[in-house]
């Protein structure tokens, strides 16, 4: 074996070591995407503590009704003998400590852990005594998730839509960088007994849109973590790429300056 050999097969081992293949970039990468997302479903958002609820109750007695909205304001109206009707807007609900509301005339009303379906009916339910037909919208105003880490652009995201999966959550950071780990994700979620619980999501898998991970939560942390190479680039010599640069630039010269002797 020569030495044109042997530089040659020098070379080549720089580079292999210094170039490694990044893996597991494709989500849900070995299963028909489509066919498992349909499968789907949203349960809903349960309240938390803390959560800020939008509540606005309507009923056909425009005066009856009033007691029960926190914000009322006049607007000028052609139908009105006055020129001037009352319409209201909805009220904001701090859910607090004890996981209650306190609402007007009704007094306090435990929401805590509960769909906005579940307590719209449950206050429906209460306002008959009061009112015929009452009707309860509910919205919560503090849906955000804060997604951190090997993305473009991390930070605290509000959606407009609460029913929002790990993936349009993703969306919004601008999506996970090269380096980002696809196979463990941290989801850091409060639980019902308001402990941070800490789940490692593996988006690769078809078996995500089953998970309880799948649907985002209020107040919801996301962690991409970086890969291996990463990982072991940071914890390196800072120079370590330079220094194979020089390593294989040397190797290049050396090998043409032993190719020209040869001739």
């Amino acid at each position: 074996m020569n030495k044109t050999i042997i530089a040659y097969i020098l070379l080549l081992s720089v580079t292999l070591l210094s170039c490694r293949p990044k893996q597991n970039m494709v989500y849900i990468s070995k299963h028909n995407m489509e066919e498992e997302v349909a499968k789907a479903k949203f349960q809903g958002l349960h309240i938390q503590e803390g959560d800020v609820l939008l509540i606005l109750v309507s009923a056909l007695d425009e005066v009856a009704v009033k007691p029960f909205n926190l914000n009322t304001t006049n607007k000028v109206g052609s139908n009105s003998n006055t020129g001037i009707n009352q319409y209201a807007q909805p009220s904001e609900y701090l859910v607090n400590e004890e996981g209650n509301i306190y609402f007007p005339v009704i007094g306090n009303v435990y929401a805590k852990g509960m769909t906005q379906i579940q307590l719209k009916n449950d206050l429906e339910a209460r306002l008959k005594r009061y009112l015929t037909d009452p009707m309860v919208s509910i919205t919560l105003k503090n849906f955000n998730v804060s997604i951190l880490g090997e993305v473009k652009n991390p930070g605290q995201k509000e959606s407009v839509s609460q029913k929002i999966n790990i993936f349009q959550a993703l969306g919004l950071a601008g999506d996970m960088t090269d380096f980002g780990d696809r196979t463990n994700v941290k989801l850091i979620r409060t639980g019902e007994d308001g402990t941070d619980q800490i789940a490692n999501v593996d988006l690769t898998r078809s078996d995500i849109v089953s998970s309880p991970y799948y649907y985002m939560k209020q107040n919801d942390i996301l962690y991409v973590q970086p890969d291996k190479n990463k990982q072991v680039q940071a914890n390196s010599n800072p120079n370590r790429a330079l220094t194979f640069q020089i390593i294989g630039a040397l190797l290049t010269a050396g090998t043409l300056i032993i190719a020209l002797t040869r001739r």
